[in-house]
């Protein structure tokens, strides 16, 4: 299973912008529940900084770009973002859900 872990910094007069996206793009993907993928996102207490999480289980490719709501917010990024986002990639060696 690849991790990907994406760190961003949206700029503040764009954060409910962003919010309301990333609303409707978790509303649609619930819809559309593909399979085989993990997809979270997470705001750090200073209010601008984000992280998204994404796993995409072995031999699946990622069916988030054919959600139409996933496109638009990451079409919109290219405003919002103060920065580049920073991307990291990781392999799950081990996991445990209780």
């Amino acid at each position: 299973m690849t991790v990907l872990l994406v760190r961003s910094t949206v700029r503040p007069e764009f954060v409910a912008d962003l919010e309301a996206s990333r609303a409707r793009m978790f509303t649609a993907i619930e819809r559309e529940r593909p399979v085989g993928v993990r997809y979270a996102s997470y705001r750090l207490a200073d209010g601008v900084t984000y992280v998204a999480e994404l796993e995409i289980a072995e031999g699946v490719e990622n069916p988030l770009p054919g959600i139409e709501e996933f496109r638009e917010f990451q079409a919109g990024l290219k405003e919002w973002l103060a920065a580049p986002p920073s991307v990291e990639r990781f392999e799950v060696r081990a996991s445990y859900s209780g």
